[in-house]
């Protein structure tokens, strides 16, 4: 009975050892994690734009889905539409819910061109969930600006939010060409 007893405590101990042992992470600096929000609904560091002409866009409130701008100068009814097809103005994709969360991406349009790009949403609740998507959404971003649509190379390690972004930024570009 006694060896048994040992038998138990040693597997039960290994097994703590192992799960809690920690592979190789990367240290974040100090003051990464500490600034990032507790929220759900976040801004995410801006790709570097172009900057837009007084005539650009205001970004939309909160909860809208669309807003058209004009032109200075012309038809102040209809937004500009360029040979790309999207009509200026900004659009909020619809959110896409993952298995973490929800992403929502929001993009604005100057010139017939992707000049900005942000994610008002995004999972944000864990700290890995910030750690994943402080390193992967300013790369989606990035890239959205750089391929003008949204076929983006999705990020390693954040499959899930690669995912939902992509639908979210298809859905804002869908809203663009209406």
């Amino acid at each position: 009975m006694k060896k048994i007893v040992y038998a138990l405590m040693a597997t039960v101990t290994g097994l703590v050892l192992l799960f809690s042992y920690r592979t190789s992470l990367t240290p974040e600096p100090a003051g990464a994690l500490a600034d990032a929000p507790s929220s759900g609904v976040a801004a995410v560091p801006k790709a570097p734009t172009s900057t837009p002409s007084p005539s650009a866009s205001a970004p939309a409130p909160p909860g809208s889905t669309s807003s058209g701008s004009t032109s200075s100068g012309s038809s102040a009814a209809a937004p500009q539409t360029s040979s790309s097809g999207l009509a200026d103005g900004t659009y909020t994709g619809q959110a896409v819910n993952t298995r973490y969360g929800p992403v929502q991406v929001r993009v604005t349009v100057s010139s017939g061109e992707i000049t900005d790009v942000e994610v008002p949403q995004y999972p944000s609740e864990s700290g890995r969930d910030q750690q994943i998507n402080s390193r992967a959404l300013p790369v989606l971003v990035t890239e959205t600006v750089r391929a003008q649509s949204a076929e983006v190379d999705m990020v390693s390690g954040a499959t899930y939010t690669s995912t939902g972004y992509r639908t979210s930024l298809q859905s804002a570009l869908d809203q663009a060409r209406a």
